[in-house]
């Protein structure tokens, strides 16, 4: 069994050459759900390849001041007695080291007044992940309209990169890739030396596997592993450039902010980059620089200062021409689906995550609420604490339940009584191979952290 099929070495010739899919220039998606790979039984037609997106943050505990007993002399009995030591207090949290985008970090916004993380970000993170791993299953077009994930993702990253620019940016940034690095090693090993004994010859380029700033080279037959790397290539492109960019965004947020949009329209219309791995980092690089820039004006307070009634028209706007672009050439792409139109998704992205991040600092909303639901409060902090984790691993999860489901075949009771043929079937057992997954592999992103190795965050 192949991670790539036939079908995929014929259309994504780009990936034979070594090359990594950018937005505009990546396989159409098709649903796993098509039926299985003929594995033991040969049951359905096999597997199509998808496309891949992202995306990824680590909850830090507060720390508490250590209680103290006081002692004073009573005036009638010269005895020392002693006070019960106050109520501890809780100091001001030390700032964490960031973390990848899409990986667990510190929350992307102001802390809530009790102190804590905000759930609101925590939340965004965890629906983002979900919406992922469903796209990726079942191939959905308009999934990108209802939630875009992967702008979420970027505008999140940015909020929170900006509050560590605080720091000096050498360290901010050496700190990220030192989060970022071990996790995609340690996922990388096992997929590189599984495509090796598949009769895959690396050349130079294999030196994006140590670092990934350009898309890391792989064989058809592992392309449904490693052509999600183009996330961490875009997000280590933006790690990069963040001090820059923050000088030139601090001189003229909104100026800034709306030329933003500028690049993948040059790109459409004027110039076209490069088929190669600078030219789709060069896309991906322009197609979430808005979504980036706005978690800047999230945490620099721009989008706070802003009215409600010009904020609303800019997004929907925004959303309007996004939506029209991706319709409206859909003979040309072959598809609505945003991630085949790098302009469609920039600005249907741009629009959704104004609106989201605007929400925020205008309301300042932090799903508090969340704390009340213990289950789905713990679920969203794993979620959280092991996005990177799920990110990278959940493909190889929905790669390996499609095996899982044909044995089934030969069990008579689970060949009447379960929906082996469902697409719905199949995201329920890609889920319960990503949760093995958390403790078995999770713990490697404690280590990245230099925290103690934990099952569960």
């Amino acid at each position: 069994m192949s991670w790539g099929s036939e079908q995929q070495g014929q259309q994504g010739h780009q990936g034979q050459q070594g090359y990594g899919y950018g937005y505009g220039q990546q396989v159409p998606p098709q649903p796993y759900g098509q039926g299985y790979p003929q594995y033991d039984q040969g049951y359905g037609p096999p597997a199509q390849p998808v496309q891949y997106e992202q995306p990824w943050q680590y909850v830090a505990e507060e720390p508490q001041a250590a209680a103290s007993n006081t002692i004073r002399m009573d005036p009638v009995q010269a005895e020392p007695r002693t006070e019960p030591a106050p109520e501890p207090r809780s100091v001001p949290e030390p700032e964490p080291e960031p973390e990848p985008g899409s990986e667990p970090e510190p929350d992307a916004g102001p802390r809530p007044k009790g102190g804590g993380r905000d759930r609101y970000f925590d939340a965004l993170r965890a629906i983002a992940l979900v919406r992922v791993v469903a796209y990726h299953t079942f191939g959905w077009a308009w999934a990108g309209l209802v939630f875009p994930s992967m702008g979420v993702m970027f505008a999140l990253a940015g909020s929170l990169m900006a509050k560590s620019l605080e720091r000096p940016a050498l360290k901010v940034v050496k700190s990220r890739m030192r989060r970022l690095l071990p996790p995609f090693w340690f996922w990388g090993f096992f997929v590189v030396v599984a495509m090796l004994i598949h009769d895959w010859m690396p050349g130079w380029q294999i030196v994006f596997w140590i670092v990934p700033v350009g898309d890391p080279p792989g064989n058809q037959w592992g392309i449904q592993a490693w052509e999600i790397l183009w996330y961490l290539r875009t997000y280590l492109w933006f790690v990069l450039m963040s001090p820059l960019l923050l000088k030139v965004f601090r001189k003229a947020p909104l100026p800034v902010l709306l030329l933003s949009l500028a690049p993948i329209l040059v790109f459409q219309y004027a110039w076209q980059p490069p088929y190669n791995r600078f030219g789709s980092g060069l896309t991906d690089f322009a197609t979430f620089l808005f979504c980036w820039l706005v978690g800047f004006a999230h945490r620099e307070g721009v989008l706070q200062r802003l009215k409600p009634a010009l904020v609303i028209m800019a997004s929907l706007a925004l959303l309007a021409y996004g939506g029209w672009y991706a319709f409206a050439h859909q003979a040309e792409f072959g598809t609505y689906d945003l991630d085949e139109v790098p302009v469609a998704q920039t600005f249907w992205s741009a629009g959704f995550v104004t609106l989201l991040m605007y929400f925020k600092a205008y309301y300042d909303v932090d799903f508090a609420w969340l704390a009340r639901f213990k289950r789905l409060d713990r679920t969203v902090t794993i979620f959280n604490g092991r996005a990177v984790t799920i990110y990278l691993w959940h493909e190889i999860a929905l790669v390996l339940a499609v095996p899982l489901i044909d044995q089934f075949w030969n069990v008579p009771a689970f060949e009447k009584w379960l929906p082996l043929e469902s697409q719905w079937f199949l995201f329920g057992i890609g889920w319960v191979l990503i949760w093995v997954a958390i403790p078995l592999v999770g713990w490697v992103e404690d280590v990245a952290a230099k925290k103690k190795p934990k099952l569960l965050p």
